[in-house]
């Protein structure tokens, strides 16, 4: 028998065997595991979004306190009698 045959008779045997058992809670532990994850999430993006907006604060800050869009100060003196 080849390699072909072999896979198509266990499958067979799959299939003509009783499917196993399912834990009785499996629902239940899968709601529970769905909101763990969709709060872990929410969390997430809270956090990040938060993370963000410290961020724009910080920089905005920075910017008024530095004022960069000001042209900086002359740092050599003109040259003169040449």
């Amino acid at each position: 028998m080849n390699h072909h045959g072999r896979k198509e008779d266990e499958v067979r045997r799959m299939l003509e065997s009783p499917p196993p058992p399912v834990p009785g809670d499996l629902a239940a532990r899968a709601v529970a595991r769905g909101t763990r994850l969709l709060h872990r999430d929410r969390a997430l993006r809270r956090a990040l979004w938060a993370l963000l907006a410290v961020a724009a604060l910080a920089f905005a800050v920075w910017a008024s306190v530095v004022e960069p869009w000001h042209a900086p100060p002359e740092t050599t003196p003109p040259l003169e009698g040449w």
